[in-house]
């Protein structure tokens, strides 16, 4: 909650993704220690997608900084309308960071919250202030970047994005997409373990490994 309401106070792009950026990781704690299957998942999920997520955010920061050399915002606004594939693929990060449905985000927080709960509905209450919070910031990072006048001259000729860049953005993209729609490609390869990740720990019993001495008895 505290990384997400410092991130809507910032008026510079890379330090909001930063600070966002703790706020993702400190859910994926929040699902560690609530020590429910569910929420070890969602922890693991969300490892990933910050990975995807945070990383295609610094990434289109860098691609304006690239070309205007600021990361303010008071530099920047009208973009939809002067470079619209950028502007598609930044949506579609800022969706995907906030977890909307249909998103690689969404399933991750889904099941953290629902771990949480389990454990302790209070905690689960306070994590979605922190996703509205969430959600609160980075449509307010849409807004100064993408929409309104284009005041700025030296933004009226800007230019979209370029191959090099399509070849970043476009893998990113397909795997927020993927994991959306079809979690269980990655969920089926890592909810087994912590499965018995979450046995051994519930029952320390079921960890002891027989011993075999140097005479070949056992103890």
């Amino acid at each position: 909650v505290y990384g997400a309401w410092v991130a809507y106070q910032q008026t510079d792009m890379k330090k909001l993704v930063a600070y966002s950026s703790v706020s993702h990781l400190a859910f994926v704690v929040l699902g560690i220690t609530s020590l429910t299957v569910e929420g070890l998942t969602g922890g693991v999920l969300q490892m990933v997608n910050h990975g995807v997520s945070t990383g295609a955010l610094f990434f289109l920061v860098g691609v304006l900084y690239e070309r205007r050399h600021t990361r303010e915002f008071s530099e920047y606004g009208g973009l939809a309308s002067v470079v619209p594939w950028f502007s598609f693929f930044l949506v579609l990060t800022a969706c995907s960071s906030m977890g909307v449905p249909g998103l690689n985000g969404f399933v991750g927080e889904f099941l953290v919250l629902l771990g949480t709960y389990q454990r302790n509905p209070w905690h689960a209450v306070i994590a979605v202030s922190g996703i509205i919070f969430g959600a609160i910031y980075l449509l307010v990072f849409l807004r100064k970047i993408l929409f309104g006048p284009v005041d700025n001259a030296e933004n009226k000729t800007m230019r979209d994005l370029e191959p090099r860049e399509w070849a970043g953005l476009v893998p990113m993209a397909i795997f927020m997409l993927v994991l959306g729609i079809a979690p269980y490609v990655l969920l089926d390869k890592v909810r087994p373990s912590l499965e018995r990740y979450w046995t051994n720990l519930a029952r320390p019993e079921a960890t002891r490994v027989t011993q075999v001495d140097a005479n070949g008895g056992r103890k």
